[in-house]
């Protein structure tokens, strides 16, 4: 009966296990999170909990050949999970990031030990975007509108055609204008101007979006996953207008509740 009870003396609890169950929980909450809807990435991430669980155990129980076989299967695994899926663990790690607050706090602090501020929208800026997004909508243009904020956009505008204009409503009109040659792509705002336009997003890889939602949606959800940029999307089946914010999307009801989000990025002195 003793050797029995002895078998499970690691069982035994103190504040430090607790911490560090709470620790691994985290990790394990926030992996899934950022993984949600990529049913190929969590597949892996299962196996790879059920291997580090089952390791534990037959490492606690102190049975060494089982110990042996799958610490070589997580050494070995792992590697090959690494080279196999890179682009997308990259992708997770960057929606991690983003989703945490992470990329936005670091940037933060990069930009102010190097001197670099953020360009910021002024209020007669927000105030043509607001008034050029209204009037596509009453006329179902569809539109999609990137807000750059710490996370450099330069990969992206480089696929489109890089121009320097000031916002105004008529031109954000004119460019999604559906016989426009630019209209087909992203908008790309840093600050009060204009830099880019016709510029190719990153499409999502999840699978729990709802079927209404095209193609300018799945790719405003893929760039904010994978940068800290705000994304306004205009339908041009309903003329609804979405607002996506770190891969999520919410329904904007009228222009006041646009402006309101818009009003986290005008410069202090402008609100």
């Amino acid at each position: 009966m003793v050797q029995v009870l002895g078998i499970f003396s690691f069982l035994s609890f103190t504040l430090v296990d607790l911490l560090d169950i709470v620790m691994v929980a985290t990790i394990i909450f926030l992996l899934f999170r950022s993984i949600r809807g990529d049913s190929s990435i969590l597949n892996i991430v299962l196996v790879l909990v059920v291997l580090v669980i089952a390791q534990a155990v037959v490492s606690a129980l102190n049975m060494r050949m089982m110990t042996a076989l799958l610490n070589a299967l997580l050494d070995v695994g792992v590697l090959a999970i690494i080279i196999l899926f890179q682009p997308e663990i990259r992708h997770m790690l960057n929606r991690m990031a983003v989703q945490s607050g992470l990329a936005r706090r670091s940037g933060q602090f990069f930009n102010r030990i190097m001197g670099i501020k953020e360009e910021q929208m002024g209020s007669r800026s927000a105030e043509e975007l607001g008034e050029a997004v209204r009037a596509m909508s009453a006329e179902k243009t569809g539109a999609l509108i990137v807000l750059q904020h710490k996370s450099s956009m330069e990969k992206y505008m480089s696929s489109g055609d890089m121009f320097e204009a000031d916002i105004n409503r008529r031109l954000i009109m004119n460019i999604f204008f559906k016989n426009s040659p630019l209209h087909d792509g992203a908008m790309i705002i840093v600050g009060d101007h204009i830099a880019a336009a016709r510029c190719q997003l990153p499409m999502t890889n999840r699978t729990d979006i709802p079927a209404h939602y095209g193609m300018r949606h799945r790719a405003a959800i893929g760039l904010t996953e994978d940068t800290d940029a705000d994304v306004i999307v205009v339908s041009e089946e309903t003329g609804h207008v979405s607002f996506v914010r770190a891969g999520e999307i919410q329904t904007v009801k009228d222009m006041k509740e646009l402006r309101q989000l818009l009003g986290s990025m005008m410069t202090k002195e402008e609100k």
